[in-house]
């Protein structure tokens, strides 16, 4: 169904008049758009339907309006004296405000003369703004001082940093990390800086923000998360990303206490454009509006890749109350409404559910927590299966990651990655033990049966590969060859870990090699390696990177297989509280995070 996007000019006869009092969507700012005449608007509004696709009409959700005057109107029309413009959400994207009249008055027609004549358009019954509020936790009163932001960027001298880079080489999408190794002790000029390195690095493979299909932003406090926002939108804009702006996940992370700048950054990329992108620019009733410039999910070469989500109320954009269980089942229901959108479920749609608590949340809880996401999941699968009269059904692998705070101070943000079926037939299954094939034996590891307990793993065959790895402080000691008990594992020393961390490392490479090569993956398939590493074991990124990425070169040399992308790395260290299969056991020291796509398929 084609919406008509057009407003039809006033007309002398019938003296309409609309002034626009509610708004949230992309280009309309608040303190200078709201309270102008819808007439006024209509040029501008036109340009932002060329721009970002929204309904002239403000069918969508874009704006609503205040009638001012009309034909019913048969003796006066209202005047605005006086009013306040309420801002309910400072997305610098799509922010929300409301209008609030506070003083008006009916003025007799017959005395004034007619606005609707387009060389009458006028500020007549526009006054000067009052005060703007910002509807958070508390109604704090602030000038509104928003403003378009410059999506031009300074040059980054390379000589003046030091950065952190990672790739993949698969053929169909690029995935990119970088961070800062010297810090400028500034969140918003670490991300600038990040950010402008990160353009730089995607020019070079001739890709633009355009092609960017997902980012994960790690910063160290998130009290500056309106900061960061504001500097990624300086980037990251509607009119780059014509498609649609990425989708995103935010999280804080201990960046600074691993030798990290305060902003780290991942970007999924491809050259191929062709992708769906919702973006909930509106208050509703079914999904979040998004609470940052980002878009709620984006469906690229069959997998849904989706923001992360909060238990946010839709209508009122507020948490939810209850804590952390009550937070993750109405974050199981907004992702479940953005799924609809593209005709799929996260109850048999879902390849890997990443569950971001907060330090929080306590052991008990997160316990009650996970109980409560396999229960609702359970329930939904039912409820599905029957209603598709089908039984094809992915069991999806599922990661908790223990993280100092999250966007709104929330309990808990799941961030889901699905695939979503173009109708091929293809059989899917999730695999849960090993296929017993005969393996080399880098570095002497075997295959032992203890092994499997390490592994969590789902395969679309020929498809999609997604695996986590996890290595305990008990798993440590049996891959050092029981020369270190897992009590000393806990020695708190330096030179210990090391040691512990280059065969542990070289571990996890054999395991993964081994996983992907049983079903029918090879390095070249891999489109993203997170190495989630807890600050605790007090072990910088300077010390682990050049550790994992020699077992990687070992493992590339010999098993002849084309493993690396020259002297980049192809995984990321995020340094984390904690992580691991279970809510209230995150205490591994190592978690491989691993999704891999057929580059042929």
């Amino acid at each position: 169904m084609e919406t008509r996007s057009i407003i039809a000019p006033p007309r002398n006869d019938c003296k309409w008049n609309f002034g626009c009092d509610c708004k949230a969507a992309m280009g309309l700012v608040p303190g200078k758009h709201l309270g102008k005449e819808i007439a006024f608007l209509n040029a501008y509004l036109h340009k932002l339907k060329e721009l970002y696709g929204i309904n002239v009409c403000g069918e969508g959700g874009e704006y609503e309006t205040l009638t001012l005057d009309c034909p019913l109107f048969i003796n006066a029309r209202i005047v605005l004296d006086e009013y306040q413009v309420v801002r309910h959400s400072s997305d610098s994207i799509a922010p929300v405000g409301i209008l609030h009249p506070l003083k008006f008055h009916l003025e007799k027609k017959v005395d004034i003369q007619s606005l609707t004549s387009p060389d009458n358009i006028s500020e007549t019954y526009v006054q000067k703004l009052g005060t703007v509020f910002e509807v958070e936790d508390t109604l704090e009163r602030c000038e509104d001082t928003f403003k378009s932001l410059d999506c031009s960027a300074d040059p980054i001298d390379d000589l003046a940093h030091k950065f952190n880079i990672s790739r993949t080489n698969n053929k169909r999408t690029l995935s990119l990390s970088c961070s800062l190794q010297d810090s400028c002790n500034d969140l918003r000029e670490d991300l600038k800086t990040v950010l402008a390195k990160t353009e730089s690095l995607l020019a070079g493979f001739g890709f633009g923000w355009e092609n960017v299909v997902y980012i994960h932003l790690y910063i160290d406090e998130m009290s500056k998360f309106s900061e960061a926002n504001e500097t990624y939108v300086k980037f990251i804009t509607q009119q780059r990303c014509p498609f649609g702006v990425p989708s995103r996940s935010t999280v804080e992370m201990p960046l600074v206490e691993m030798g990290f700048s305060k902003a780290y950054m991942e970007v999924l990329a491809s050259s191929n454009k062709d992708k769906k992108v919702l973006h909930v620019q509106s208050i509703s009733s079914w999904a979040p509006s998004c609470i940052g410039p980002y878009s709620q999910a984006t469906l690229h070469d069959n997998i849904l890749h989706m923001a992360g989500q909060l238990g946010l109320d839709p209508p009122t954009m507020n948490l939810c109350s209850g804590g952390a269980s009550a937070e993750l089942e109405l974050a199981l229901r907004n992702c479940e409404a953005v799924a609809k959108c593209f005709r799929c479920s996260i109850s048999t749609s879902a390849i890997m559910f990443v569950v971001y608590c907060s330090k929080r949340v306590s052991s008990s809880e997160r316990h009650d927590m996970q109980e409560k996401l396999e229960t609702i999941l359970r329930q939904m699968r039912i409820f599905q299966l029957q209603e598709q009269n089908t039984c094809k059904a992915l069991d999806p692998v599922v990661l908790y990651v223990l993280v100092p705070d999250l966007p709104k101070s929330a309990c808990v943000e799941i961030k889901p990655v699905l695939y979503v079926d173009d109708g091929t037939e293809i059989a899917t299954e999730t695999i849960t033990e090993s296929s017993g094939s005969e393996a080399p034996h880098y570095w002497g590891f075997k295959q032992e049966n203890w092994h499997d307990s390490c592994i969590q793993k789902l395969v679309v065959p020929g498809k999609i590969c997604a695996v986590t790895l996890s290595i305990t402080s008990e798993d440590a000691a049996k891959i050092c060859f029981h020369s270190v008990s897992a009590d000393s594992v806990n020695d708190d020393q330096y030179l210990q870990y090391k040691s512990l961390m280059e065969k542990s490392s070289r571990f996890c490479f054999y395991l993964l090699d081994k996983v992907m090569a049983d079903n029918g993956f090879g390095w070249e398939d891999l489109m993203s390696l997170r190495i989630y590493i807890p600050a605790s074991l007090q072990m910088s990124i300077a010390m682990l990177l050049p550790t994992f990425n020699k077992a990687l070169l070992e493992l590339s040399e010999a098993s002849q297989k084309k493993v690396l992308n020259g002297e980049e790395p192809i995984f990321n260290i995020v340094p984390v509280i904690g992580a691991g299969r279970s809510a209230s056991s995150m205490s591994n020291i190592i978690t491989c995070e691993l999704l891999g796509q057929k580059s042929w398929a």
